[in-house]
């Protein structure tokens, strides 16, 4: 009985870690900044393969891909 109730927590363990993850995602541009987000290829930063501009007017301007690997700047209108 408890060798049964030891396979299945190690069962219902090794799924919880197999279970995919979402990328993170960007943090939402606050009210009054102008943010720009840069997406990268690698953690080196150095190939850059997006970007996400957002101007205090609300225009939005956005290229390439997304990625994990980001770069954000942030700056009051």
């Amino acid at each position: 009985m408890i060798r049964r109730a030891l396979v299945a927590a190690a069962v219902a363990a090794a799924a919880l870690v197999a279970l995919p993850t979402a990328p993170a995602q960007a943090q939402a541009c606050p009210i009054n900044y102008h943010c720009i987000t840069t997406y990268y290829s690698d953690s080196a930063h150095t190939t850059e393969i997006g970007l996400r501009d957002e101007a205090c007017d609300g225009t939005l301007y956005v290229w390439g891909t997304r990625s994990i690997y980001v770069d954000l700047y942030w700056s009051p209108c």
